[in-house]
């Protein structure tokens, strides 16, 4: 079991795992940060539009490259300065991401927090994009696909496992260090993420797709939406 001392000196018992894009977004980060970029400037606008799209369609069908994806996704990182990409990501954040935060996401992470259950982002959208989006959230971790950097500057490649598919169930074993808590619980929209959900004690579909709801009712997983109000609310509880 997970036992680890908060500031406060409390135990915190358990973990509950969120993905964010379109489950505590009402929206895809990654996908945003793209059309961010044409909107900028400083990419190729109609071409990088276009593949940014090809991609997104790729990733709801299942159907994604991941390393090819990255190939693409973080060439913008290393072709210009850190201090210019991270004022960029600050107006993105205000812009683009403050408008799509839900409500009820936040609910759902401080009731958690109550419980006295550690909370963490799982996403396979890279760390520059998601880090300061996870602190909207006040999440206690963020697992995320990784940037490779060198002495500080970024080189346009992924570092170690992407956490995508199978690879969030790599990525999350890595993070405990053979520690594994109990109980934990993971929130998701997508079936890309079935691999994960079938790892923990407690999967949630949230605002599920069709692939994801489909598997949810066969298996009996509690079906969820954030995007009616300020509190979770229940669709189904499986069947």
């Amino acid at each position: 079991m997970l036992r680890r001392t908060s500031a406060g000196g409390s135990q915190r018992v358990g973990l509950a795992l969120f993905d964010l894009d379109n489950t505590l977004l009402a929206g895809d980060s990654d996908h945003l940060w793209g059309d961010y970029l044409v909107g900028l400037g400083v990419v190729d606008g109609a071409r990088y539009r276009a593949e940014n799209q090809r991609f997104y369609d790729a990733y709801r069908a299942g159907t994604l490259e991941i390393f090819e994806f990255l190939a693409f996704a973080l060439q913008p990182l290393a072709a210009h300065p850190r201090e210019r990409l991270e004022a960029w990501r600050e107006r993105f954040v205000a812009e683009s991401i403050d408008p799509i935060v839900l409500p009820a996401a936040r609910a759902l992470v401080d009731r958690h927090r109550r419980q006295g259950h550690r909370t963490a982002i799982i996403t396979a959208t890279n760390r520059f994009v998601t880090e300061p989006i996870a602190r909207l959230f006040g999440v206690d971790a963020l697992i995320a696909t990784e940037p490779e950097e060198v002495d500080g500057v970024y080189t346009g490649r992924v570092a170690g496992v992407p956490c995508y598919r199978e690879g969030k169930v790599t990525r999350l074993a890595e993070w405990l260090a053979g520690e594994p808590p109990t109980p934990t619980w993971f929130y998701s929209d997508s079936h890309n993420d079935l691999p994960l959900l079938g790892a923990v004690d407690h999967p949630v579909a949230v605002d599920p797709d069709p692939v994801l709801h489909e598997q949810a009712r066969r298996r009996g997983w509690p079906v969820l939406t954030l995007r009616q109000g300020g509190l979770p609310a229940a669709l189904t509880q499986g069947s």
